[in-house]
């Protein structure tokens, strides 16, 4: 059964009607970290706790959470918690199931993860499309600060923690955590120059700790069973479980967790159902639209951070899109340059322009209007994009067009030649052009 291939932690209790209400949330042990936390543990000693878990960022780059704790600096100034909830990496949407139906579980997430970092103030920065779910966290905070698990003094521990849904306006750059920043500030929401980082100096200058929701998710299990049981699950290197968003060309698309290390297979053929009957998967996304595209021959690559770099990929957020032996390649590709260049926020030029150009060389494929040579220069306009960046949005659509353009070139070549094979001819000048000609 697929239900089997699932290691539910995070989802242990998803589908439980009634989750997001306090009532229902208590009544599955919810709080009883955030009691544990508040009551009998030191700051230092949960960051130790997060770092010994080996719990990675589950948002995109997979960092320590733990270590990324530990860069905020000691002393009584100003400290804030920012949770990265605005989710916009296209084919990526476990952060909205997981706040629609268990927002509490963030909310104390989010609360264990100031107390830690010595953050009174923290905002959950919701994208401006996900009205609904913005809704039903403002509903929980509320509930929280009524029960007494936010606020001035919580559970009478002299420790205080605000909690503020901050909801965006639906601009992907947002998501980049000091665009994030700027955003929650006031200010038009561009990428700021690293150094100095966001633990030293980030929102109101302040030490400032971002985690993802996924992230910030874990935090409750870990307090309540200890790190070497969230060490049990996955591999050394990634331990834990993750959510997948599974979509594209998949009988089964949807949410699944699954323990670190399983085979990339399992998950699309055992859990989505692989593609539908009679067609062939031909590449795959292992970590959203911004991670480079395996095909075929990956499909038993252990779906773990290690593994999909060592392939010359990335987990990512954990979003896996399929694409079958129906999706033309060069189209795929020119789809991915189009949402990267609208999204572009145009601060620096690599991704400016290289974005821009990119978009009009990959139009020129589909057309008929390129060459080989151009294929070449495609590819050499993607090099000279990654790692030269302000941010990585530009590396974002460089590394799946490079990686398309490079495993799939006879299909770019093949695709120029097919639309050069149907293009109308040139018009023959008729007598009108002529005069008009003449006389011009």
């Amino acid at each position: 059964m697929p239900e089997s291939l699932e290691t539910r932690v995070l989802f242990r209790h998803i589908d439980e009607p009634g989750l997001c209400r306090l009532e229902t949330y208590e009544r599955y042990g919810g709080y009883t970290a955030l009691k544990r936390a508040f009551r009998d543990c030191e700051p230092g000693e949960l960051v130790s706790e997060f770092e010994a878990s080996g719990l990675r960022g589950r948002g995109g780059a997979g960092f320590s959470m733990g270590k990324k704790a530990s860069f905020l600096p000691h002393g009584d100034m100003a400290k804030y918690l920012c949770c990265n909830a605005d989710e916009s990496e296209p084919g990526t949407f476990k952060d909205r199931e997981l706040m629609l139906k268990n927002p509490h579980g963030l909310v104390e997430g989010v609360a264990i993860g100031a107390m830690a970092a010595g953050a009174t103030r923290a905002f959950i920065y919701i994208r401006g499309e996900y009205a609904e779910i913005a809704d039903r966290l403002d509903a929980a905070v509320a509930e929280a600060y009524d029960a007494g698990y936010l606020g001035e003094d919580v559970l009478g521990t002299k420790v205080d923690v605000d909690i503020v849904v901050h909801r965006g306006a639906g601009a992907y750059i947002c998501g980049e955590e000091t665009a994030l920043l700027d955003s929650l500030e006031g200010k038009r929401g561009n990428p700021r120059l690293k150094p100095p980082f966001p633990a030293i100096q980030g929102l109101y200058d302040g030490p400032t700790l971002i985690n993802n929701v996924e992230t910030l998710m874990n935090l409750p299990n870990v307090v309540n069973n200890g790190p070497d049981w969230f060490k049990g699950f996955g591999t050394e290197q990634s331990t834990g479980t993750k959510v997948v968003s599974v979509s594209g060309c998949v009988r089964r698309p949807g949410n699944y967790e699954i323990e670190l290390g399983i085979p990339s297979r399992d998950i699309i053929y055992g859990l989505a159902g692989g593609p539908p009957e009679g067609r062939e998967l031909k590449a795959w996304y292992p970590g959203g639209s911004s991670s480079p595209v395996l095909g075929p021959e990956e499909l038993d690559l252990p779906y773990s951070f290690e593994a999909l770099a060592e392939a010359g990929s990335m987990l990512g957020s954990g979003a896996i899109i399929v694409a079958d032996d129906t999706v033309s390649i060069p189209e795929m590709a020119l789809r991915t340059a189009r949402f990267y260049r609208h999204e572009s926020c145009g601060k620096c030029t690599p991704c400016r322009e290289g974005t821009n150009w990119t978009v009009k060389m990959l139009e020129r494929v589909v057309r008929g209007e390129a060459t080989p040579m151009d294929l070449d220069i495609i590819a050499s306009v993607q090099e000279n994009i990654i790692g030269h960046c302000l941010c990585v949005l530009g590396d974002a659509m460089a590394m799946p067009v490079s990686s398309m353009v490079r495993r799939w070139r006879h299909e770019f070549e093949e695709t120029i030649a097919r639309a050069r094979e149907v293009a109308p001819a040139p018009l023959e000048p008729g007598p009108a052009a002529v005069v008009s000609g003449a006389g011009a």
